[in-house]
């Protein structure tokens, strides 16, 4: 009977596709479960089986695994986004494989439950308050003091957070928010933050151990849109260390510590200050990164530990990754996208990664779907790193032609 590793759900900006690769490399069979296979990197992957399943439903998740066992061993069940961790911890409990508590997943998923966590346990966090609607919006920025950063309280990615630098913005963004899909409206729940500025980082951690610190840049505000990553991060030691504390501490605080854990921190005059806690892996192109940096396959590490084997975080040399990100400067139609052959020939260069094809329909949203490429340099410094990422990048290009307006009155 094969071996198989059930992934629950998917990543749309590569992580998917990752954990079914390395899955095959170690000899099991990649099975998706999925509400929509189609939107996930991995559906076009060879030997995949995929089945469509309401991923909301954990007794139909239930049925379908048992259903699975009659015909594969299942080795282990996991998956890449956070979305689905904690529905697929608590399928691992159900058939005694191994995974986290559910319990700590959920709490963390819940970005206000997570600050509350946080807060008492003495870990330095933004000032924040919970709203139910606008008035309480209002209110809750004023006695924070702008400029705000105003979201949803659950959700990832940076769907629907904004910088709000004034009074009318807060306004407009959570008439914005209470007005869509990225906020139940039988109970709308949002975050009002205080806007942390400094430098940011996100830290890898695989049980309670630091794997590395990086280096994120955004584009412009007023949205959080990733545009370059620097793997390591230029720290000093006590930075270093100031910041693998205050990530460890989340950890103690959050009941997390069983696999991946990605923390993500602002440094300002006092140090860190952390700005969210996900109970996954950094999203692609984040393991990339690291496996060149320092040659640990962190998603292969993650599969052996969710199918019972023992991992191996060790380091197997030194260099520094960069990744920039291609994001369009405006709506319309992508007409057509290339240079990603010359990108790829440039030495140093690892990967080049288009998330769309020409002819595709391109809506800015502010989030991280925006995002329509990748590049990802490595070398043994930083600044030869960036040289060869802006050699790359230079050669790429695109063009998008504008969404039509009837000028007509």
């Amino acid at each position: 009977m094969a071996r198989a590793l059930i992934l629950l759900g998917g990543s749309i900006m590569g992580s998917g596709l990752l954990y079914v690769q390395a899955a095959q490399r170690l000899g099991l069979q990649p099975i998706t479960l999925s509400a929509d296979p189609t939107q996930y990197d991995y559906f076009a992957a060879k030997g995949v089986e995929t089945i469509r399943v309401d991923t909301d439903d954990l007794d139909a998740l239930i049925r379908e695994c048992s259903r699975l066992r009659g015909t594969y061993d299942i080795a282990g069940i996991t998956g890449a986004e956070d979305s689905f961790y904690a529905t697929a911890s608590k399928l691992c409990r159900h058939f005694d494989l191994p995974g986290p508590n559910p319990e700590p997943i959920e709490q963390c998923c819940d970005k206000y439950t997570q600050r509350q966590l946080l807060a008492a346990s003495g870990v330095p966090i933004p000032a924040y308050r919970l709203a139910a609607n606008a008035a309480d919006v209002e209110n809750s920025a004023a006695e924070i003091g702008l400029p705000v950063i105003v979201k949803p309280a659950v959700g990832s990615g940076s769907v629907g957070v904004r910088l709000c630098r004034t009074a009318d913005e807060v306004v407009e963004h959570t008439n914005y928010l209470l007005d869509g899909q990225h906020i139940g409206r039988s109970s709308p729940r949002i975050l009002v933050e205080e806007f942390v500025q400094g430098q940011q980082y996100w830290i890898d951690i695989m049980g309670d151990e630091v794997i590395g610190i990086a280096a994120e840049e955004f584009g412009p505000p007023p949205q959080f849109i990733y545009h370059e990553a620097t793997y390591p991060a230029a720290l000093t030691d006590e930075e270093h260390e100031r910041i693998s504390d205050v990530s460890l501490s989340c950890l103690r605080a959050l009941g997390l510590g069983w696999g991946p854990t990605n923390v993500e921190v602002r440094w300002r005059k006092c140090g860190p200050v952390v700005i969210e806690v996900n109970p996954r892996l950094a999203g692609s192109p984040g393991p990339q990164m690291v496996q060149l940096a320092y040659g640990i396959d962190l998603v292969t590490e993650h599969i052996k530990l969710a199918i019972g084997e023992e991992w191996n975080l060790r380091r197997r040399h030194s260099q520094t990754a960069a990744a920039r990100f291609l994001v369009p400067d405006r709506d319309g139609t992508l007409d057509w996208i290339g240079g990603d052959s010359q990108a790829a020939a440039v030495s140093g260069v690892a990967e080049v990664r288009f998330y769309v094809q020409p002819n595709t329909a391109i809506v800015r949203k502010g989030d991280f779907r925006d995002c329509f490429g990748h590049v990802i340099a490595a070398s043994s410094s930083l600044p030869c790193t960036e040289a060869i990422l802006q050699r790359a990048v230079d050669l790429i290009h695109w063009s998008i032609t504008p969404l039509r307006t009837d000028s007509r009155n």
